[in-house]
């Protein structure tokens, strides 16, 4: 797993983090296995943009992530 990295810090975990939060949300919501939205989301542009350190998107909420996503 790659290291994710803003301002010399290891955001690695945060990210991960926020990934369970978002999937987790949209599992419950779409009423989906979290194994299948998780397969869903690696998918998205949203993930990617979460990746993305420079989007700045891990500092949002769990649920506006999740937003972005459903409006993808």
């Amino acid at each position: 797993m790659p290291k994710y990295m803003w301002n010399n810090q290891d955001i690695t975990l945060d990210i991960l983090m926020k990934t369970e939060q978002v999937v987790r949300i949209l599992s419950e919501k779409l009423k989906k296995p979290f194994d299948e939205e998780l397969k869903d989301f690696y998918k998205s542009r949203t993930f990617r943009a979460l990746k993305n350190t420079q989007s700045e998107m891990w500092a949002e909420s769990a649920e506006f992530i999740a937003d972005e996503f459903e409006r993808e």
